[in-house]
């Protein structure tokens, strides 16, 4: 029987999973009915549980046959703060919650691949450890769980491995690249200070709003002509607020935006120039400028010879043009990142495009619906990749005579 054909005997139990999750999504690092759903859901297999102490994550660990190497093997629970709107039988029952992200998905597909494996436990040479997360989205529950010693020996993993899926790919293609997948993402806050006055006499005063615009406008400059193209930060200032109403110039002007980068060279040079020109520039206006930035999770960094390894069992498991190797990263972020700076390993995406192309939407929309029968893909990815990572290192121990 073929990997995808054992996927294929799990996908209903997998379905019904993702779609209890969906129902009842819970947000950041506390998720206890999602965590007693898939406890739920593992209970009779012979796994070893660790809980984490600070998050309701969980390492469910799968001990094969004999000793050996040991790979981690992720899905993220938690939803996020934003409302669905999609018709369906199990949409969210609680308001400003969706699983837009798929992590639901990704949950349900990690509790079939535990089951798949469970039947083979005795063929396999290592452990397999299934980390479900809470906190991905901007909880940082991996650093979280790394920092607490959820995986301090003898439970630290030789290799790691995870999937996100995107309704944007067609079903039955899974895309990933080596070296950086996604960006580091930052947010920063300014303050500017001015002396505020009649509207009518700007002289008499110090307006703070057009030394706020200036500084927009530097910035984007900046992007362009100090920061290296083939290694690009994306910075965008998302609000502005200043003033209460149209006669009166105000003390203060408050900025915020986003910075994306997709190394740490640029990431640093991006946060040096931004505080030297908000300040700089204010002074020149008389007015003084507060600037902070606030670290995000780093770089999404994919090992060369893993994401090498597992494009291979993409196409052995879906296909020969099954993978197709992305051109460059996403500015998005992700804190599978943490376990990436301390293991080898690769996350890579799972197309699940729903059957009607015209009802695709993104992640993070209010209309992300996902093609269900995808997520047997999934489960064949994460079993295939475990199997065989397992038995090429047992194979690789083994001395030549």
């Amino acid at each position: 029987m073929t990997i995808l054909a054992e996927a294929a005997q799990v996908l209903d139990d997998v379905v019904s999973i993702r779609r209890e999750i969906h129902a009842n999504p819970e947000l950041g690092n506390q998720l206890p009915e999602t965590t007693r759903t898939v406890l739920d859901a593992l209970a009779g297999l012979d796994l070893d549980i660790r809980l984490s102490e600070q998050t309701t994550s969980l390492v469910a660990t799968l001990n094969g046959g004999s000793p050996g190497p040991r790979i981690l093997l992720r899905g993220d629970m938690d939803a996020l703060p934003m409302p669905e709107h999609n018709d369906l039988s199990f949409a969210s029952k609680h308001e400003n919650k969706m699983h837009a992200c798929g992590h639901d998905a990704h949950t349900a597909m990690l509790v079939g691949a535990a089951k798949v494996l469970h039947k083979k436990r005795e063929q396999l040479q290592g452990s397999i450890d299934f980390f479900f997360q809470t906190g991905e989205e901007g909880y940082f529950g991996a650093k979280v769980c790394l920092d607490e010693g959820l995986f301090a020996a003898p439970n630290t993993p030789d290799a790691v491995f995870a999937l996100h899926i995107t309704p944007l790919l067609d079903s039955g293609k899974v895309t990933g690249r080596a070296g950086a997948l996604l960006a580091a993402a930052d947010s920063w806050e300014m303050t500017i200070r001015g002396r505020g006055g009649h509207a009518s006499m700007p002289h008499d005063c110090i307006d703070p709003i057009p030394v706020a615009c200036e500084i927009v406008q530097a910035f984007q400059s900046f992007v362009t002509s100090r920061i290296n193209v083939f290694d690009p930060v994306v910075l965008t200032t998302t609000k502005i607020e200043a003033g209460t109403t149209s006669n009166v110039i105000p003390e203060v002007a408050d900025l915020m935006g986003t910075l994306r980068s997709t190394s740490e060279k640029s990431r640093r040079r991006a946060h040096v120039g931004m505080k030297r020109l908000s300040e700089q520039i204010a002074a020149a206006h008389e007015c003084v400028a507060e600037f902070k930035i606030e670290e995000g999770y780093p770089v999404t960094v994919n090992d060369p010879d893993f994401v090498e390894f597992a494009a291979s069992v993409v196409r052995q498991v879906l296909g020969d043009d099954a993978y197709l190797p992305m051109r460059s990263p996403m500015m998005g972020a992700e804190d599978f990142s943490y376990l990436l700076q301390r293991w080898p390993g690769a996350m890579f995406f799972l197309g699940v495009k729903p059957d009607d192309p015209a009802l695709a939407a993104p992640c993070h929309s209010n209309r992300m619906i996902l093609n269900e029968a995808a997520m047997a893909h999934g489960v064949a990815l994460h079993v295939g990749i475990a199997r065989q990572w397992l038995g090429n290192q047992s194979r690789s121990a083994v001395p030549n005579d």
